[in-house]
């Protein structure tokens, strides 16, 4: 394996664990924000803030280090991505900071405010949505290159199928995982009532979910073939991931081990998002860019990728103990302390 795949196949575990908890708090924090707007189901939302609390600060850790990553190993990217991303980027940065001061003024003040709750709610939708813009951009097409100069062609961003298909896919695919993992929560809680609800929303989106994807496949024939033809010859990714998918379904359906369902949904989405990494490569951006230009030395790479190694081996055994301490401590998932 080249220095260029060990390097991409690292950022795109990064990028994956942002995708699974990025996609838990952000879920938990619209479906806060709906539950308390129908004024229903209040013991839902005291479940969803023992899990926001202790959580959220972690959270961007895994897309600071992808984002430190991509200009330290491809540092033509910032040439590339970086004035056309300069708009979109500087909305999901407002985003996240209006996630941040929600506990600040919320969490952590006198007065719970609806307002607030709805700041937090829509911003994890928004968050997930304005991110995919460098997926889709990846594609090729959206960029115009020329004369030494980057420009976003807007018009063309908006107006596209594949674009708005893959805010789609985004904006569910959040909402299916983070009521699958409160699913099993809200199970280690004993909390009958909020179990129900979120077995409902997990079954309600998980259809949405794989129809997206479904329109995903179709949207990326259209706009870029290569890749879709580099995607069916490894199907058996996709195939796996849809397996995967029934399985979960299955089982919180039957509500049977609904802790394996979970890892069933991380491996559904596992399978995929690799899947389509590896049928993307060589190309960071289409046809402009691949991960063999303007690569770092061999020196530079083999101390980055053992660098971002040892960060991930710290930051996993760090979420686990996050996790026995607080997620899945018996006092404190019941509410305890």
């Amino acid at each position: 394996m080249t220095y260029e795949i060990l390097g991409i196949t690292v950022l795109w575990l990064f990028l994956y664990g942002y995708l699974i908890v990025g996609s838990i708090d952000f879920g938990a924090g619209f479906f806060h924000f709906y539950n308390k707007l129908s004024r229903k189901n209040y013991q839902v939302n005291k479940l969803i803030q023992r899990y926001l609390s202790p959580v959220w600060e972690v959270t961007n850790v895994f897309l600071v280090f992808f984002f430190v990553g991509i200009v330290g190993f491809f540092p033509d990217t910032a040439y590339y991505y970086g004035t056309a991303l300069l708009v979109p980027g500087s909305i999901s940065i407002v985003l996240i900071a209006i996630r941040g001061s929600y506990y600040a003024f919320n969490t952590y003040g006198s007065k719970d405010s609806r307002v607030y709750s709805f700041l937090y709610g829509i911003s994890g939708l928004l968050i997930p949505a304005s991110f995919t813009i460098v997926l889709t951009i990846s594609e090729g097409g959206y960029l115009d290159v020329s004369e030494g100069s980057v420009t976003l062609l807007l018009r063309e961003l908006l107006t596209s199928t594949y674009s708005w298909s893959v805010v789609v896919l985004a904006v569910v695919s959040v909402l299916y995982i983070s009521a699958a993992f409160l699913t099993y929560y809200s199970y280690q809680a004993g909390d009958r009532a909020s179990h129900q609800v979120f077995r409902r929303y997990t079954l309600l989106w998980a259809g949405p979910a794989i129809l997206a994807s479904l329109l995903i496949f179709y949207t990326i024939s259209r706009h870029n073939p290569e890749h879709f033809q580099n995607m069916l010859d490894i199907s058996w990714m996709f195939m796996l991931s849809f397996l995967f998918f029934l399985g979960a379904v299955m089982l919180i359906y039957r509500e049977r081990r609904l802790g394996l369902a979970f890892v069933l949904v991380m491996l559904q989405f596992f399978s995929a998002w690799f899947g389509y990494g590896a049928s993307h490569l060589p190309y960071l951006l289409y046809p402009h860019l691949t991960i063999y230009d303007g690569f770092v030395n061999e020196t530079m790479a083999a101390a980055l990728i053992a660098a971002f190694i040892a960060g991930l081996l710290l930051l996993i055994p760090s979420l686990v103990l996050l996790m026995r301490l607080f997620l899945f401590d018996a006092d404190y998932v019941r509410g305890n302390r």
